[in-house]
């Protein structure tokens, strides 16, 4: 388990240096690695109207993840980890894919 500075090290640093616009500075993070989580882990090629709505009800989703950042829980950690984790096994991926096709 991780102890409660690895926990709360971006609320404490968010908290230190940006005190007056720090729920949409959350906000923009969770956009953001939760989109690159999305795009890495879930997406696939959808008409452009279709693709908007995602995004859109992404967006919406967010101000709840973003709420509980506020509260101290760690979603924007959370959100870093599953995008470096996706990011992990869509290069390994495409890697085999490309050993595989070499040979």
């Amino acid at each position: 388990m991780l102890s409660d500075g690895v926990k709360r090290m971006i609320f404490d640093y968010l908290e230190n240096n940006f005190v007056n616009h720090m729920y949409w500075t959350f906000y923009v993070l969770n956009l953001i690695f939760g989109i690159i989580a999305y795009k890495l882990g879930f997406a696939k090629k959808l008409p452009l109207i279709k693709s908007l709505v995602v995004y859109i009800l992404l967006a919406m989703g967010t101000f709840i993840l973003t709420i509980f950042s506020i509260l101290r829980l760690p979603m924007t950690e959370s959100l870093i980890i599953v995008a470096i984790v996706m990011g992990m096994y869509r290069f390994r991926l495409h890697r085999e894919r490309k050993e595989k096709q070499e040979s």
